[in-house]
């Protein structure tokens, strides 16, 4: 954007709660303004009435969810005409025709990953429930845990959770075998064996999901995949709830084909399957992977200078993939 003229409008939908001197900053090269609307009825009705012309880029926030819904054909069709960039904390939806900005947040992710491995492992869920319940071990005390050494850890989706997750796992002295869409350089591998879905399935000790979800991840553990794998699995979710069907992994876990299960996100968060609740051997995390003030205050900073960006130069630091050549 030239320095003459007035200053391109950018509108802020949801709280900025760690960045504040970031998006001050940004008032520099940009006429930063808020809407006033608390529902989605009344965010369209502000477009509608033209209140909103002029905005060139909006930051958005999970939390402004409430205040306009999710962005679809409806609210396109409403949203002024002059709207070039929308940035937005988390994965956008690639749709519609302006660029959309992106920061997965994926620092911690590992951390919660080898936490959920190491806890399942040694089946630590079922002691601290007891202890909480004044019983110390319980009675009968939960069966022994296994440690992660020599263990052959089976990461599905090698991107770059699962390779930061590669060298924490090697750490504990566990061996390291993956499963991607397609095999990894010699170079990013760094080691790690690349092995067919199946054999994965068949030889891992612990089996970690680190893809994303879509039409097809949706359910790729299932009853069928749980059946090929070793007696007393491990399996650990970080990545989205729905790559993994609930029901299965409650079956296996009955059974016994599974040992245990570490979970932070689920198919139909906050609603939890039951027969996960009553399951003393599964560590069950709300969805905190990403749950440290040193991120959120990165995701903002990030959306922040994804903004700038795209005014000052016509381009976003990290477009979504479905959208990086527009």
């Amino acid at each position: 954007m030239g320095s003459t003229g007035p200053k391109p409008k950018v509108l802020r939908l949801g709280s900025i709660d760690l960045a504040q001197a970031a998006w001050n900053a940004l008032g520099e090269v940009a006429q930063l303004v808020e809407s006033a609307a608390t529902t989605r009825a009344e965010f369209i009705q502000e477009c509608k009435d033209g209140k909103l012309d002029g905005v060139v880029a909006i930051y958005r926030t999970v939390g402004s969810l409430s205040q306009t819904g999710l962005v679809d054909e409806e609210l396109v069709n409403v949203l002024p005409s002059s709207l070039r960039y929308i940035a937005h904390c988390v994965r956008a939806t690639p749709r519609f025709w302006f660029p959309m900005s992106q920061l997965q947040g994926t620092m911690p992710l590992p951390d919660v990953n080898m936490f959920l491995i190491l806890g399942a492992l040694r089946n630590f869920n079922t002691g601290m429930n007891a202890l909480r319940e004044g019983k110390w071990h319980g009675h009968p005390a939960p069966p022994l845990g296994h440690g992660p050494q020599r263990k052959v850890l089976g990461i599905l989706g090698m991107g770059g959770i699962g390779r930061n997750l590669k060298k924490k796992a090697e750490a504990f002295g566990m061996k390291v075998i993956y499963h991607n869409r397609r095999k990894l350089s010699d170079e990013m591998s760094a080691g790690a064996k690349y092995v067919s879905f199946d054999e994965l399935l068949s030889t891992s000790d612990v089996i970690s999901l680190n893809l994303p979800l879509n039409k097809n991840t949706r359910h790729i553990i299932g009853k069928a995949e749980f059946a090929k794998m070793k007696d007393g699995v491990v399996v650990v979710n970080t990545a989205r709830g729905a790559v993994m069907d609930e029901a299965a992994l409650v079956d296996a876990l009955d059974s016994g084909k599974v040992f245990s299960a570490g979970l932070d996100v689920f198919e139909e968060e906050p609603r939890i399957h039951p027969g996960l609740l009553s399951n003393q051997s599964v560590i069950l995390v709300p969805h905190m992977g990403t749950w440290t003030s040193e991120t959120f205050f990165a995701k903002e900073e990030w959306t922040i200078e994804n903004i700038r960006m795209a005014l000052e130069v016509g381009k976003l630091k990290s477009p979504v993939p479905e959208q990086a050549d527009l």
